[in-house]
């Protein structure tokens, strides 16, 4: 269970590995604006005990590239690979309405929109087409991943710990509306050809 001094600190990027010569290092930033990472002042590393004050030398597609202070060189940016960069959180600003952070939204109990008990949310995610929760059910199952948009999460109340979360309905195989995929798509349908000839 997370700790008062864990509650109190937000994941506000990682750094996926060193870049160059001169001990720049490529950080996957997750503030709203890339760059803005920087102007938070130091950050911590997930035990609290190293400070890193970063400088953004420019914003690429795969992550911001930045100076940390006092590594000077590749040898001493290649074993920060890996490193979580974290915030006290009264350094940031409140979200706004229907915003959260990630960090708010983890450990959230997830329900039906009838109350029945779905599991917990244990992570946040975004691959690149949006954030995902990662939903653990209560019945040891996989999870699965849902994604964070108004249909699917219509409901958050951090002041009771819960999510409430619309599933997708999979129907069986005697549907009739469904579409039998089994068989593989018509000839017509894989040469591209119309028949009008």
């Amino acid at each position: 269970m997370p700790n008062s001094k864990t509650l109190n600190r937000i994941l506000v990027g990682e750094i996926s590995g060193a870049h160059g010569i001169r001990g720049d290092v490529l950080v996957r930033a997750y503030t709203g604006a890339p760059e803005a990472i920087a102007s938070y002042g130091p950050l911590t590393d997930a035990t609290g005990q190293r400070s890193f004050t970063l400088r953004v030398v420019r914003v690429t597609s795969k992550g911001i590239v930045a100076r940390i202070g006092g590594v000077e060189d590749r040898n001493a940016a290649e074993p920060l690979r890996g490193t979580k960069l974290y915030i006290n959180r009264d350094r940031l600003p409140e979200p706004e309405s229907a915003e959260y952070y990630y960090a708010d939204l983890i450990g959230l109990r997830a329900v039906a929109g009838d109350g029945s008990a779905l599991g917990k949310i244990v992570s946040v995610q975004n691959f690149g087409a949006g954030d995902l929760l990662e939903l653990k059910p209560g019945d040891g199952t996989e999870t699965e991943f849902i994604p964070f948009e108004d249909r699917w999460v219509p409901a958050v109340d951090l002041a009771a710990g819960t999510i409430v979360i619309n599933r997708p309905v999979l129907t069986g195989s005697d549907d009739e509306d469904a579409e039998d995929l089994s068989e593989g798509p018509e000839e017509s349908d894989v040469s591209g050809k119309d028949d009008h000839s």
